[in-house]
């Protein structure tokens, strides 16, 4: 299986609630928002925060668990080297009531075994830091 194709495994396991198939495709010291400066992180985030191996990953779907998703649409998918990134559009609403809509993109880095070492969201930090400050 190429790397794009295991991206759009771990969507798809993602919209299953199927977390995982999506951490056994993560390298044991993934690297997830890895950012050596990010508005989102330093303004508290909590699903944006910065993670490392797969328990850090995991808490990442453990902050998701109790947002309603109205849209998670993958538009496309771009493979390059050794790196695959995903356009999409989401939709969230935090039990707070906030409600983020965004077009985002996903940037995902691989090994040569094919495991995930690194992700990022390329996302538009403004309405997320007001979504989390709500």
């Amino acid at each position: 299986m190429g790397n794009a194709q295991t991206v759009q495994k771990i969507y798809e396991a993602f919209g299953t609630g199927d977390i995982p198939t999506i951490l056994d495709q993560l390298s044991d010291d993934v690297a997830w928002e890895s950012w050596a400066d990010n508005a989102a992180q330093a303004a508290g985030v909590p699903w944006l925060e910065a993670r490392k191996g797969k328990d850090g990953a995991g808490e990442f779907f453990g902050v998701l668990q109790p947002m309603t998703f109205h849209e998670f649409s993958l538009l496309g998918v771009l493979e390059g080297g050794n790196q695959v990134a995903a356009e999409l559009v989401i939709d969230i609403e935090l039990p707070s009531g906030a409600r983020v809509r965004d077009e985002e993109v996903h940037l995902w880095a691989f090994d040569d075994a094919g495991k995930v070492t690194r992700f990022r969201h390329y996302v538009d930090t403004a309405k997320h830091i007001a979504a989390a400050g709500s």
